[in-house]
């Protein structure tokens, strides 16, 4: 049954929780995407037979929470995961964050600090609305974004996307590559080689620019940027459990 939270900028943001021990495990889904994605209900499901502490969540604009999805910024989405996290988890967790997901957990461990134990990624998307975004709009797309507030790109899913001007100048304020990015804690990345929306290049520029002592990248061969497949599936829960142990080891 889907519960709701408000944050403190008021919005109202829903999720699904499960009881269990600690440390706990967060999913923070990509763009456009809803917690009742196969990853999320996945590893809802192992976290419900392990008997660990679970939460994922619909960021404003998504799924089944609050507000338009073209009214939301990288800013605005971070605020809506940090609220679920302070609000509704106690102790250490592990965040999995799957595409922007994953700049938005980068994100919680530049401000939660020692709330979060330790870190698993999927097809992390750090600042993609600078590099990929921007850098690959043409001047005639720039334009008619600064002029008119928005415009409209291909999608390899259903409709196109609409790519606002907030959702780019909000997103230069929160980048993770620019600045030291210091990962005290088990952290695992998982990558696809055939992703078409994330190439692996950005697995290895986020793995060059991290500092870490218990840092790993994994790519898998033929996984696309769903990486919802059932190996890859199997793949994301043994790397959570082996986090999860690793975070436990620590403390």
């Amino acid at each position: 049954m889907t519960e709701f939270i408000d944050t403190p900028q008021g919005r109202r943001i829903a999720y699904h929780r499960t009881k269990g021990t600690g440390p706990g495990v967060v999913f923070l889904g990509g763009f456009m995407s809803d917690m009742g994605g196969t990853k999320a209900v996945h590893l809802h499901e192992w976290a419900k037979r392990s008997g660990i502490a679970f939460l994922r969540l619909d960021y404003s604009g998504h799924g089944e929470s609050s507000g338009g999805f073209t009214d939301g910024c990288i800013g605005d989405w971070a605020e809506d995961a940090m609220a679920a996290i302070e609000q509704l988890t106690t102790g250490p967790q592990v965040l999995v964050g799957s595409s922007m997901g994953g700049w938005i957990s980068l994100l919680m461990c530049r401000r939660m600090g020692a709330r979060v134990a330790g870190l698993v990624t999927i097809a992390a998307a750090p600042d993609f609305t600078e590099d990929s975004m921007w850098a690959g709009f043409d001047a005639a797309q720039r334009a008619e974004l600064m002029e008119k507030g928005a415009i409209q790109i291909p999608s390899d899913y259903d409709a196109p996307y609409t790519i606002t001007r907030r959702l780019i100048e909000d997103g230069r304020n929160h980048l993770v590559l620019r600045e030291p990015l210091d990962l005290r804690i088990p952290v695992r990345f998982l990558q696809g080689t055939a992703d078409r929306d994330v190439d692996q290049s950005v697995a290895m520029r986020l793995l060059d620019h991290v500092t870490g002592d218990d840092i790993r990248l994994s790519l898998v061969k033929g996984a696309d940027h769903r990486f919802s497949d059932d190996s890859c599936l199997i793949q994301i829960e043994r790397t959570v459990e082996k986090v999860l142990a690793r975070a436990v080891a620590a403390t």
